[in-house]
């Protein structure tokens, strides 16, 4: 299992955020009483859901224990359980299913949209978004530093390149269970700043895995292979920040 490091997530938390923040504002339900957050992670968007709905039972979800234990730090009113998204089943019926950069770590998109939506109360909505950036340097980079070193027979079995259908694909998963669904994509300019930022925020997602498969001293030149090719990508701005463009799909699927 991947050792998540959520120090390591949260060197960009606000950027990590606004997704968030942008997807729940968008979500038309007055006073939704049962919410469930997938894969929530440090717990920062649960918080965000329980501030818009105050008198919702919210319940935040994870794989990760150490994610899960950042969430013992928040003052809110939230539960959290831990839970195999593959199999999570809801204690009842949900007027809202949230979820936020998590879904492009499982598999099989065919099985898992129509059993979620079938979790959801009459009227209830399932709100998800998923990152694009599959054929940006940023992940592309990292298919070509596996295939380019002796840890190829390791890694690439584990590289998830394409893993996020196109959004007509999602809308026949969800269109029948749902009276409504809403689909939209958001190009995110990130503003980052450090040395070698790109690095950094894979090293707190994407990468997370693969490194987890390498001991030293390979996963510093695995990472230095990287770090090279990254930065003829992404150079640095004439202020010495980094621009890192990132594109995310996000829906919304009321049940009929």
């Amino acid at each position: 299992m991947t050792s998540w490091n959520p120090s390591q997530y949260l060197r960009f938390g606000n950027e990590r955020l606004q997704p968030v923040i942008d997807l729940i504002g968008r979500i038309p339900l007055e006073s939704p009483g049962v919410i469930y957050d997938l894969g929530c992670g440090t717990g920062s968007g649960t918080v965000i859901l329980k501030e818009r709905w105050p008198g919702a039972q919210v319940t935040g979800v994870d794989s990760s224990e150490s994610m899960l234990e950042r969430t013992r730090t928040l003052e809110a009113d939230v539960s959290w359980q831990h839970s195999d998204l593959n199999v999570w089943e809801p204690a009842a019926p949900a007027d809202l299913i949230f979820s936020n950069a998590v879904f492009h770590w499982l598999d099989d998109h065919h099985a898992l949209f129509p059993r979620l939506m079938s979790k959801l109360a009459p009227g209830g909505i399932l709100a998800v978004q998923m990152p694009l950036n599959w054929r940006a340097p940023t992940h592309r980079l990292i298919a070509e530093t596996v295939r380019g070193g002796p840890w190829r027979g390791r890694l690439e079995p584990h590289l998830r390149e394409f893993p996020v259908l196109e959004g007509q694909k999602y809308y026949d998963l969800l269109s029948g269970q749902a009276s409504s669904i809403d689909m939209w994509e958001t190009t995110y300019y990130h503003i980052l700043e450090g040395q070698d930022p790109v690095v950094e925020w894979t090293k707190g997602s994407i990468l997370r895995p693969l490194l987890d498969l390498l001991e030293e001293p390979e996963a510093a030149t695995f990472l230095e292979m990287y770090r090279s090719r990254i930065a003829q990508a992404y150079p640095q701005q004439a202020d010495a920040k980094t621009v890192l463009p990132f594109r995310r799909l996000f829906f919304m699927a009321a049940k009929s």
